[in-house]
């Protein structure tokens, strides 16, 4: 999942989403060095990603990129489902997305002093161009989708996965809708489960 279904997964805790929005600037045990709940934010993130990563509905959205996309494919399905979750937030929160998308950035810079170099170098992109919100947009999701090929390691044509979602939409909203309350679900326990660990 991406930036916005990871804060979303987040629960209540503002240090748990902190952990979970900087885990993919972090390698290995360096997550270890935070404070209790930040750590916890890093864990869940981990299950999330796991969950995700074995869950058949994503292998289905996965495999309709994979001729063309190969091993970016999950990127771009990270990146769609962000939008699914932007564009339907009412089903999913009572809160609206603006004013989440609010709530994220603003914790996100209270926090900037524990924040990887990385994270903090993304931050005031993300901000400036409202990435949360605009996730909701086809016009975001492409915008998305340019910036992630210019950072790719390797040659990309994650600039011209738009073309992808346009043509299977619904087939990849289908997969989404499906999969996003069991994952839901599955944070929830796993959060219950971390915070009674003594870690």
């Amino acid at each position: 999942m991406n930036f916005l279904a990871h804060l979303y997964l987040s629960g209540d805790s503002d240090q748990v989403m902190i952990g979970n929005f900087i885990t993919d600037f972090i390698k290995g045990k360096e997550g270890e060095h935070y404070p209790r709940e930040v750590y916890l934010g890093i864990l869940l993130h981990r299950e999330i990603d796991a969950f995700t990563d074995r869950h058949p509905l994503v292998a289905e959205s996965k495999q309709r990129l994979w001729q063309k996309h190969r091993h970016y494919s999950s990127v771009i399905v990270d990146i769609f489902y962000d939008h699914f979750l932007a564009k339907n937030w009412p089903e999913y929160s009572s809160t609206s997305l603006k004013e989440f998308a609010c709530h994220s950035y603003s914790t996100i810079q209270r926090f900037g002093n524990v924040l990887p170099q990385k994270a903090q170098q993304v931050i005031p992109q993300m901000i400036a161009n409202n990435w949360l919100l605009n996730y909701a947009k086809l016009e975001g999701v492409n915008r998305a989708l340019h910036g992630m090929a210019k950072r790719a390691a390797f040659q990309s044509s994650m600039d011209s996965a738009i073309d992808d979602l346009q043509k299977d939409y619904e087939k990849f909203a289908r997969d989404f809708r499906e999969f996003f309350p069991q994952l839901a679900a599955h944070a929830i326990t796993c959060l219950q489960r971390l915070e009674a660990t003594k870690l």
